[in-house]
């Protein structure tokens, strides 16, 4: 039994920005939106990559309890940068606007 072709919608054939663009240079553009969030990933890399590299020396701690440790520890920092990157978005869009084009006039 042959399949049936498959159709191509309308919107198929449209030219998108979003499909020629990179992952490196679409990872620098988001890192220009928002400037914490690449800060979040490295601090939560160095946090994981630390824990297990002390995953050695533990001596008489459980393994569950060090890994529960290291993963608030990754987690805090996560979301301490995504905090300073919400005050910071804020203090951009609405702070800054506010009290400086006051100024200028």
């Amino acid at each position: 039994m042959a399949l049936p072709p498959e159709k191509k919608m309308s919107s198929d054939n449209q030219w998108s920005a979003d499909e020629d663009e990179g992952q490196l240079s679409r990872l620098i553009r988001k890192s220009r939106d928002s400037p914490f969030v690449p800060i979040g990933i490295a601090g939560f890399v160095t946090v994981v990559s630390c824990g297990l590299y002390k995953l050695k020396y533990r001596r008489d701690q459980k393994m569950s309890i060090h890994l529960i440790h290291m993963r608030v520890a990754a987690q805090g920092f996560v979301v301490g940068a995504v905090t300073l990157g919400v005050l910071y978005s804020m203090y951009k869009d609405y702070i800054r606007p506010r009290f400086f084009s006051e100024s200028k006039k």
